[in-house]
């Protein structure tokens, strides 16, 4: 018989009131993710927010998903532009929707813009990105690949369930942009965007109207995010785009590319987007990002991050557990309703229950969480 884990590690300040479902590992923490309704179940959860075009396609968005992953995997890719050396908690939920399709067996993309990120993608901001040398850019996107690789395996190690997965991948598009030259790329592609339609988008008008304008760099990032739709899906056969819901124009320029090119249709699905109290993005170019690298945030920070969110902002921390519960719903509250966890030697079965000191947690501030057989958890509360 293997002798019992035990490991320790302190937990952030008390507030009285505590779902109890947060405590399990990340390894017992196993989502619901079949294939059949996983689309509207995800949005249910707040982890998808919008799906495009939603009507009038040959085959809709869920059809897709739900005829069987065995059969019809799709490939699903999200863009992922290297401004720093490490993915944000910005890029939280895109990455929980890639791991989401990928459990149901769908094949997902990861793409590092190499290339896009030297021009600055304009949603979301109000003034243009400060330009980037090439060779940062180079080195930021090394960083990033190396950090989402790291995270795919994570994942596939704690959250493998015997099911068959799909893969995932990641590419850089500066792979494919640096073998095109300026003139025939223009020339090939150009002729089939719409001046009317590319200004129209509200990313470009809100930029358009104020005192800085946009530059014309900023105004093709749509037109190569597009293009970068196309090439994955005569490539890889990507017929879907996931990305913040600040990328809701740039999506529709690559349907509309590719529809026009191909007649096909391809689809788009956004997350929320993730922002500060002030309602402001995540990001470095605000300077308020925490980075998902423990290297430049310590998991303690990462947590305090949520925590310290106050109760009446858009980012409380209900908004933030309500969208964690979208990556480890399913098994992590099956191992509490059916008996698996005890704290204090106490057996604890309704997930939603309220942490009582004293019963819960010890007069010295620990607890012994017990998980299974042999997992064991001495958690120090900082302050009672």
């Amino acid at each position: 018989m293997a002798a019992p884990i035990f490991r320790s590690f302190s937990w952030g300040r008390w507030s009285g009131t505590l779902n109890l479902s947060v405590f399990l590992p990340l390894g017992l923490r196993k989502a619901h993710s079949g294939p059949q309704g996983l689309l509207a179940a995800q949005k249910a959860r707040g982890l998808f927010k919008d799906f495009f075009p939603e009507t009038g396609t040959k085959i809709e968005l869920p059809e897709l998903f739900d005829r069987g992953t065995a059969s019809f995997p799709q490939t699903i890719y999200c863009g992922f532009d290297p401004t720093a050396d490490s993915l944000h908690v910005g890029h939280l939920l895109a990455l929980l929707g890639l791991f989401h399709l990928q459990r149901a067996g769908h094949n997902v993309i990861a793409l590092v813009g190499g290339a896009t990120a030297r021009l600055g993608d304009p949603s979301g901001r109000t003034k243009e990105r400060e330009a980037l040398e090439t060779e940062r850019v180079r080195a930021n996107a090394r960083a990033l690949r190396l950090g989402l690789e790291a995270l795919a395996a994570n994942h596939q190690q704690l959250f493998t369930d015997g099911r068959s997965w799909g893969s995932f991948t990641v590419l850089d598009n500066s792979a494919w942009y640096q073998k095109q030259h300026l003139v025939d790329f223009l020339a090939a592609v150009g002729g089939h965007f719409r001046m009317g339609t590319l200004l129209s988008r509200q990313s470009v008008q809100l930029r358009l109207k104020s005192a800085e304008g946009m530059s014309l760099a900023e105004f093709f990032y749509q037109v190569l995010q597009a293009y970068d739709f196309y090439y994955l899906f005569q490539r890889y056969g990507c017929r879907v785009q996931l990305g913040g819901s600040d990328q809701l124009g740039n999506i529709m320029s690559g349907y509309e590319f590719i529809n026009k090119l191909t007649g096909e249709d391809v689809f788009g699905i956004t997350v929320p987007l993730i922002t500060s109290t002030t309602g402001a993005k995540l990001g470095k170019s605000a300077g308020n990002a925490v980075w998902l690298n423990r290297d430049k945030t310590s998991p303690f920070e990462l947590y305090q991050f949520f925590v310290r969110q106050p109760d009446d902002s858009q980012t409380d921390l209900y908004q933030f557990l309500k969208l964690h519960s979208s990556f480890f719903y399913g098994h992590m509250y099956r191992m509490i309703t059916e008996g698996g966890v005890s704290i204090n030697h106490r057996q604890v079965t309704n997930p939603e229950s309220v942490l009582v000191v004293g019963q819960h947690i010890l007069k010295n501030g620990l607890s012994l969480l017990k998980i299974g057989k042999r997992n064991f958890y001495i958690i120090k509360w900082l302050q009672l």
